[in-house]
């Protein structure tokens, strides 16, 4: 209970940072206009969403095109709405603009949402090039995003590649853990048909923060190696019935589970 109680305080934490980062001082930027252009943008970014919003970020491009944060904060309705042709158009113009600032965006948003893994590969080794240590979070924040990197290489089957990443970055005296960082290397050792390191990191994972997806796959490695696994399956789809799964506004994450896959066990 108490490092779930750790873990929630961190993510309270993660949440505040989410809706503070758009905020730019302004008082750093230089020339007029585009100072006006980033009072524009600060003012844009807490009515995101509404359509005074995106004429915000319009009037902030007009009077400062090189303002690389108002093309960013403009893409992301077209994001949310699916209008991935309109929300790239944006997002690259604010990269060649700030690649240090927005290539982790960029990359964590190919990853979560269109599935382009080697894209996403791409930018977040990109990143690297400006960040020699942690790469930050994803913008959810659930994930490092070296944690999406790894999972990147998963998806492509390069998994001991995608476990190596993961492994590391838990060694890593300070790290800070995502919510599902053990569950998705449980997973990939999983895949690679590394049982008992599967299970070590499921195990970890319910220690942690628990959930329908872990207690399934803890149900699988028992249901292999010929153990009783029906109780654990019976918990996987209680668990899921009372919605501790892992579930997003606006997309699906990485290894998801369904409860008909569960209930297919």
């Amino acid at each position: 209970m108490e490092k779930f109680q750790r873990y929630y305080l961190s993510f309270l934490l993660l949440i505040v940072y989410t809706n503070t980062i758009a905020q730019v001082n302004c008082s750093a930027v230089e020339g007029e206009n585009c100072k006006k252009a980033c009072e524009l943008y600060n003012w844009a970014s807490d009515l995101q969403g509404f359509a005074e919003s995106q004429e915000g970020f319009d009037k902030a491009i007009e009077l400062c095109p090189d303002f690389s944060h108002a093309y960013m904060e403009k893409a992301v309705p077209y994001l949310k709405n699916g209008d991935f042709i309109t929300w790239k158009i944006l997002i690259d113009k604010a990269v060649a603009l700030d690649p240090k600032m927005h290539l982790g965006y960029r990359g964590w948003t190919k990853f979560q949402f269109l599935r382009d893994y080697k894209g996403a590969i791409q930018d977040l080794e990109g990143l690297k090039k400006y960040y020699s240590g942690d790469l930050g979070r994803s913008q959810n924040g659930d994930y490092n995003l070296d944690v999406v990197r790894a999972m990147s290489y998963s998806a492509l089957g390069q998994k001991e590649k995608a476990a190596g990443i993961i492994e590391r970055l838990l060694a890593t005296r300070g790290y800070v853990k995502g919510m599902f960082d053990h569950y998705q290397l449980g997973v990939t050792y999983f895949e690679l048909g590394r049982y008992d390191k599967a299970l070590e990191n499921f195990e970890k994972q319910s220690k942690e923060y628990n959930f329908a997806e872990n207690i399934y796959f803890k149900s699988k490695v028992s249901k292999i190696r010929n153990k009783d696994y029906l109780d654990l399956k019976m918990l996987a789809l209680q668990t899921y019935d009372e919605g501790k799964t892992m579930k997003d506004v606006y997309t699906h994450y990485f290894n998801k589970v369904y409860r008909q896959q569960i209930e297919a066990l």
